[in-house]
């Protein structure tokens, strides 16, 4: 391990890294951390905090990994960030733990892309294979779903969710849930269509597809209250079985959002 650990960079006593991992010159890796295998820490990191971090993941220069929330209410207590493998965390990147206020944990999953100067606030909850691209700024609480990409300098208000497979344009003020495969952008967000050439990427079928821009034309176009927009989604699906499932995630979330969904 010796090998792989630049002598400049400080590992204090009790952190726990795989021998296979690299850390590069002036970094810390304070006590409370675990890092797995293959991992590696650029020059000038701070791994701080109850942190754990999975496999084959990639810190570039300057990054701030497990650093207290900056909520006022945060009093010491100990909470803690959990990093889950092959994950790109670019440059400048911040990366708070969680609060009591919450569950306590901010995550994030497999094979994501956190472009330079992202801050991932306390308790977010990142799922996988997402782009943050770059100055993305989340506010505590925030859900992304899987797949779902956030343009550069976005801006998303607390307790935000946004869905699987969407795609938000850059320069977006985000103040209300973003529903699954939606496209969209603007100052507030706005939706657009849905994310077609993302879903054609990930293997969705033509069927598939149209189904979603039917569930859209529902949600957008018919001027219905967010109630009946789900009630017509499950009537929809009752009457395309075959599509039925890409559906549910709609479903889902209608029932689920908690700051009213970006309807335009």
């Amino acid at each position: 391990m010796t090998k792989l650990i630049d002598p400049t960079a400080i590992i204090h006593d009790g952190a726990k890294l795989h021998p296979s991992v690299r850390v590069g010159a002036y970094s810390v890796i304070h006590a409370d951390v675990t890092i797995g295998e293959g991992t590696v820490v650029g020059e000038h990191c701070v791994i701080d905090g109850l942190t754990t971090i999975g496999k084959n993941n990639v810190f570039y220069r300057f990054c701030s990994i497990g650093g207290n929330p900056q909520d006022k209410k945060y009093s010491g207590e100990k909470t803690s960030l959990e990093i889950g493998d092959g994950n790109t965390i670019r440059e400048f990147v911040t990366i708070n733990t969680g609060t009591t206020q919450d569950v306590g944990t901010t995550r994030l999953g497999d094979d994501n892309w956190i472009m330079a100067y992202v801050h991932i606030a306390h308790d977010c909850q990142i799922g996988s294979h997402t782009i943050l691209a770059n100055s993305v700024q989340l506010a505590g609480h925030i859900h992304i779903d899987d797949w779902a990409i956030v343009g550069g300098s976005s801006a998303a208000h607390q307790y935000i969710h946004i869905g699987a497979h969407s795609m938000t344009g850059g320069m977006s003020a985000i103040r209300q849930d973003i529903p699954p495969y939606i496209l969209g952008a603007g100052q507030p967000y706005r939706p657009a269509g849905i994310n077609s050439e993302g879903l054609k990427r990930r293997g969705f079928t033509p069927e598939q597809i149209h189904a979603i821009k039917d569930a859209y034309k529902i949600i957008y176009m018919r001027k219905l209250s967010t109630i009946e927009a789900t009630e017509e989604i499950v009537r929809y699906q009752k009457d395309h079985p075959d599509t039925a499932s890409v559906l549910e995630p709609f479903v889902h979330f209608f029932e689920t959002a908690s700051r009213g969904v970006s309807r335009g």
